[in-house]
């Protein structure tokens, strides 16, 4: 399979479905969907190949395609994953496939709907298999296009026209701030390429370093929703459309922290080292103060999408722990949090599309009619509260750890947000799930249909499957992790 250019077809195929999909009639939902499904389950499946064939023990970067793109510039089409990003490959299967499933009841227009989420999606997987830095880029921004479209259209009528501007400002500003920092890399380094390999090789003076690592690293962490630059994540993700919400927490703000560990940190490890000391102190206020305001929320979507800021914090301060521990914890986190949140919008999202509405005081007994989820929405809950036994545990564990080791103040600070968790958590399971149901839902609300719950299960069996069996993917990202590690001089 090394030599089959199986990164490309799972790159490309979205990209050529959607385009497909712009060619059938409008009309045929059905067949619309089910060629949505085939693609999504084609992608799923492939990028379970690419997981299980991920050799630790080999080459650092595998399944390896390359080839000039622009010469004349140093650019080229260089796509290979090593232990951090085949992880990531996989979960972008994974949500891709779910999402459709959960998408089946969209009637307005899901030609064009899901024409741009497979768009959408060639973006991300774009971003987590390129080791050109310009490529990056362009998927970067390919990921972040279609999701003004996606929020715009189809997005929840009330905020969606803000939430989509705002979140396109925001990442559009980021990407430029880390687009001028990538390009500084490129003149300074005089190499004539955008290789990744070979910037990284090449040793940026310590000034350069440190002067350019904030550009790069803050401009790519917008996305990662970091703090002050968060504010445009709840919003996007609340007024998204269900499908859109899970790939936007579940994977398009991993695509931020990834990019600011390949491109800031690997590139510029004595940057890191300089700047992510005081980082550190960011990610607090994104742990703690993401699970306070998550806490008093009313609206049972901006509880998740705060959720998810709180969340993400943990993976930036993996990061700026600057230990092994620390970035093992990071690369698990990613999917980790990836995989529940995606778990969560499409609970809120199957609720809501019965319910009709968002707002816990007005939700009650839902565990009667529709128990399924209600178990779905338990597992994820215990996910997030770093419960052992499931993979928050496994991924937050180590993260603690790493902070322990280089700031034990932030740790014995950060750990209030495990405690507020579970506060919010154990409150949206009694107000919604348990308790009476409201006389308006009798004869409304029922159980959700075999096929949405078998995206619900394949949710639920990776969150506790990595924690009952760590083994499965703790390995593949150490073994990432390493030469991240050697990159920072065993720091």
């Amino acid at each position: 399979m090394q030599d089959f250019p199986i990164l490309t077809i799972i790159v490309l195929l979205p990209l050529l479905s959607g385009v497909v999909l712009f060619f059938l009639p409008g009309d045929r939902k059905q067949l619309i969907y089910r060629w949505a499904l085939a693609t999504g389950l084609i992608e799923f499946l492939l990028s379970i190949v690419v997981y299980i064939g991920y050799d630790i023990d080999g080459d650092r970067y595998q399944f390896i395609d390359k080839f000039d793109w622009l010469p004349d510039l140093g650019i080229s089409y260089y796509v290979a994953v090593d232990g951090i990003s085949a992880p990531l490959i996989l979960l972008t299967g994974i949500v891709i496939f779910t999402g459709v499933i959960i998408s089946q009841r969209i009637d307005d227009r899901p030609r064009e709907f899901f024409a741009f989420l497979f768009i959408l999606a060639t973006g991300v997987f774009g971003v987590f298999a390129s080791l050109d830095m310009f490529a990056l880029f362009f998927f970067y921004e390919i990921a972040v296009f279609p999701m003004y479209l996606l929020i715009s259209i189809w997005g929840w009528k009330e905020t969606r026209e803000y939430a989509a501007m705002k979140l396109t400002l925001y990442l559009f500003i980021g990407s430029v701030i880390a687009l001028v920092g990538g390009l500084a890399l490129y003149f300074e380094a005089g190499l004539g390429t955008f290789d990744m390999l070979q910037l990284e090789s090449f040793k940026f003076s310590p000034e350069f370093q440190k002067l350019w690592f904030p550009f790069v690293f803050i401009g790519f962490a917008v996305l990662g929703g970091i703090w002050p630059f968060h504010n445009w994540s709840p919003d996007g993700h609340v007024a998204a459309p269900t499908a859109v919400s899970m790939f936007h927490a579940g994977v398009l703000m991993k695509l931020g922290a990834f990019a600011a560990l390949r491109v800031g940190i690997m590139l510029l490890p004595e940057g890191a080292q300089f700047h992510l000391p005081w980082i550190i102190l960011l990610t607090l206020v994104n742990v703690v103060y993401g699970a306070y305001i998550a806490m008093v929320q009313k609206d049972f979507k901006y509880v998740i999408g705060f959720s998810s800021v709180s969340h993400m914090g943990l993976v930036f301060m993996g990061f700026a722990t600057l230990t092994e521990d620390g970035f093992i914890g990071a690369g698990v986190q990613m999917v980790s949090h990836g995989v529940m949140t995606a778990l969560f919008f499409a609970v809120v999202g199957l609720i809501y599309d019965q319910a009709h509405t968002r707002q816990i005081d007005e939700l009650g007994g839902m565990a009667k009619k529709m128990p399924f989820v209600a178990g779905a929405f338990i597992i994820g809950g215990l996910v997030s509260m770093g419960m052992p036994g499931f993979s928050g545990f496994i991924a937050e564990f180590p993260i603690f750890m790493g902070v322990w080791q280089s700031h034990p103040w932030i740790a014995i600070a950060a750990v209030i947000s495990i405690v507020i968790t579970a506060a919010y958590v154990i409150r949206i399971v009694g107000s919604v799930f348990f308790g009476e149901m409201p006389e308006k839902f009798e004869g409304h609300v029922h159980d959700i249909s075999r096929s949405e719950k078998l995206a619900l299960g394949v949710l639920c069996l990776v969150l506790v499957g990595i924690g009952i069996f760590p083994s499965v993917i703790v390995p593949m990202v150490e073994s990432g992790v390493q030469h991240v590690m050697t990159l920072l001089g065993g720091v």
